[in-house]
């Protein structure tokens, strides 16, 4: 089993950044491709970036491409969103994903943390 536990959400004014963190625990070794996910008041949980398990490889929402940056640090077992130019549109709870497998969906998913961005 992994356990995923984010932490960086807060209130931010628009145009401001913050950096999201997701700490992974447990099977770490297990872990593939990870993501973030986000889900605003009223809405469905949307995809918004993804890394693979190198690192290398990056893919992005078209709502936050150019404004957010996905990242890893596989020997601290950290990943990372940094968020810049936010937008009031950004609000939402944001929660991290892993593959624990190298095909399918995300098999493990964190508890959330929720941004706010308004002035």
């Amino acid at each position: 089993q992994v356990q995923l536990v984010e932490s960086g959400g807060g209130l931010v004014q628009p145009g401001g950044s913050l950096m999201l963190s997701c700490a992974a625990s447990g099977r770490t070794f297990s872990i593939f491709a990870m993501a973030w996910f986000r889900q605003a008041p009223g809405k469905g949980r949307e995809f918004v970036a993804r890394i693979s398990r190198s690192g290398d490889s990056t893919n992005y929402a078209d709502s936050v491409s150019g404004r957010f940056t996905i990242s890893r640090d596989n020997p601290k077992d950290t990943l990372y969103l940094h968020m810049s130019t936010l937008k009031p549109e950004d609000t939402a709870v944001y929660y991290c994903a892993a593959q624990g497998h190298i095909t399918g969906g995300y098999d493990y998913w964190g508890q959330g943390t929720a941004v706010t961005v308004s002035s």
